[in-house]
């Protein structure tokens, strides 16, 4: 379904508490978990990288079959793998040879929930100004009913560790909320307080 994306963009501010030390503490344990999952990743052999790319797709296209039907909007809102993200692509193009729509996610500004564009896999990219790639020909949609969301890091409470920028937090934030499928490495498990505008993913599929 096309047509102009609803985005909306920042937050209200909120008033100062006693509780803005936890918040700064929260804050500092998230940048230390960052530092050593983006460490993991790079560390990852590239053949194994890959082995677990491939379970983890299987996994998702298995949970796809067993839920798509359920969704009144066929749309899977998927991502482009950056930083050692798990790389989804062989997924991607059996879902579109099976003609399930593909959407891709793009940065329209700063501090604004992410805008979403048609993909087929295979079409000319570009860099977004993220340095994302997305297609050169951007073909607006409204935000997908299922969302394939890459996480850094994941709690047991599906809670996702990003890389800080809150475009997913803000894309989530709007009724009616897609389906949020949290896409990680099962060592990606990690303990952290989550804060008030952090928002729980339905599933998180792994490798494991």
């Amino acid at each position: 379904m096309t047509g102009e994306p609803r985005i909306p963009c920042g937050h209200a501010a909120q008033p100062a508490s006693a509780h803005a030390n936890d918040a700064n503490a929260h804050s500092a344990d998230k940048a230390s978990l960052r530092a050593t999952l983006k460490a993991a990743r790079r560390a990852l052999d590239p053949l194994e990288k890959a082995r677990r790319d491939a379970l983890i797709g299987a996994r998702v296209l298995a949970w796809w079959g067993a839920h798509s039907a359920r969704e009144a909007d066929p749309v899977l809102g998927v991502y482009w793998p950056l930083r050692g993200e798990p790389d989804l692509q062989p997924l991607y193009l059996e879902l579109a040879r099976a003609g399930v729509p593909l959407a891709l996610p793009l940065v329209v500004a700063p501090d604004c929930a992410l805008a979403f564009v048609e993909w087929v896999p295979g079409e000319a990219m570009v860099s977004d100004r993220m340095g994302v790639a997305v297609p050169a020909e951007q073909r607006m949609v409204d935000r997908p009913g299922v969302l394939l969301v890459p996480c850094l890091g994941f709690t047991t409470e599906r809670y996702r560790l990003g890389y800080g920028g809150g475009y997913y937090d803000r894309t989530l934030e709007e009724a009616p909320r897609p389906l949020t499928v949290g896409i990680a490495y099962a060592g990606d498990l990690v303990a952290f307080a989550a804060s008030p505008h952090d928002v729980a993913l339905d599933w998180v599929l792994t490798e494991g």
